[in-house]
């Protein structure tokens, strides 16, 4: 499966990520001394379910890697031209792609596991769309400072995920409403909005369960669309604010330094050994 990694947007004064930026996409902002958005890369590499990498809203020049076979594509404008061109680049790539990851530049938390999770997780039913989404407790013990939003339901509190996977289908049908979908998509409730007011009511009064949000907002779409539950919570995890900021730097750069101790035990391990001959 190949993978479209969205990373066009650049913070304008006033978002709360402009004085990291620099006036440059968000996605290259530092965390843990490398670009966010190199972090996503490395787990895509590491998956062994993915194929091709698409990056787009980022120039070549930026230096990006991946072992993982790179291809880029320039901002389209909005989001959702942004996900066609990447669909459409996938289709080019391999005729016959039926489903893509969607994995946003801004969750450098995730691993190569959680990827490759996702994808066997989706790939055992054949539906339209697969949302991922967290409960609350799960996120709030991982990251318990990150203050995230949370949809409240009848049977859960949940926050959606930034890591999903679509059918290429989705990126020639009902156009319109993933627009107003993804422009709605930091609003549950702009969100439900769109796909009908006796649902917004419904979550309004915690009376409907996600499954039962999920059967009604895929009939009123037209799709098949089916939610995923995620028990780890760094797909989830997006940076939007300066504290997430932090919470990714503090949190990143810890991993690293307990990989290099490790790395340095294992190399005195072999070098004793090799000694001991």
């Amino acid at each position: 499966m190949d993978a479209i990694v969205t990373a066009g947007g650049i913070p304008q004064p006033g978002d709360p990520l402009y004085e990291f930026s620099n006036g440059s996409s968000k996605a290259l902002i530092d965390v843990a001394g490398k670009p966010m958005v190199q972090w996503v890369l490395d787990a895509l590499g590491n998956s062994t379910k993915v194929d091709n990498v698409i990056v787009i809203g980022i120039s070549p020049k930026s230096g990006l890697t991946c072992t993982k076979p790179l291809h880029y594509i320039s901002n389209q404008g909005r989001m959702l031209a942004n996900i066609v061109a990447g669909v459409n680049k996938c289709i080019e790539l391999n005729k016959k792609s039926e489903y893509v990851l969607i994995v946003s530049s801004d969750i450098p938390a995730i691993k190569g596991e959680m990827v490759d999770w996702l994808v066997e997780t989706a790939m055992e039913t054949k539906d339209d769309l697969y949302y991922g989404v967290c409960p609350q407790e799960v996120m709030e013990t991982r990251y318990p400072e990150s203050h995230r939003t949370y949809t409240k339901l009848k049977d859960a509190q949940v926050c959606g995920a930034d890591m999903n996977v679509i059918h290429v289908s989705m990126a020639t049908t009902h156009l319109d409403t993933w627009e107003q979908l993804i422009g709605s998509r930091k609003s549950p409730l702009r969100s439900a909005a769109v796909i009908g007011f006796d649902i917004l009511f419904r979550m309004f009064i915690r009376q409907i369960t996600l499954q039962e949000l999920v059967e009604k907002a895929s009939a009123r779409i037209g799709i098949k669309g089916r939610a995923i539950f995620w028990s780890q919570a760094e797909p989830c995890m997006d940076v939007d604010k300066p504290h997430q900021l932090e919470i990714m730097r503090e949190d990143l750069a810890r991993q690293k330094k307990k990989a290099v101790a490790a790395e340095k035990r294992l190399n005195k391990k072999m070098n004793s050994a090799a000694k001991g001959k």
